[in-house]
């Protein structure tokens, strides 16, 4: 397993998905996508892009600030 981060602050929709839909290929089963947002609509957008890929969403939280970090389980 393996941990790799992605930063997507100062991105705005649909860039921060466009970013992770991008790793994906880079990513094997069992490893963690962590990425840090601020998009207003980053945690409704990687909820539905990982139901849609059939990823596991670990979380997705409010750090404060207007940033988001969540982690992705491939």
């Amino acid at each position: 397993m393996v941990m790799v981060a992605l930063d997507t602050i100062g991105l705005k929709c649909p860039q921060p998905i466009l970013k992770v839909a991008a790793k994906t290929p880079e990513l094997k089963p069992g490893d963690v996508l962590e990425v840090t947002a601020d998009c207003t609509t980053f945690s409704k957008d990687i909820t539905m892009w990982c139901e849609r890929s059939k990823k596991t969403l670990m979380f997705c939280r409010d750090e404060g600030g207007g940033r988001f970090r969540a982690q992705i389980q491939f």
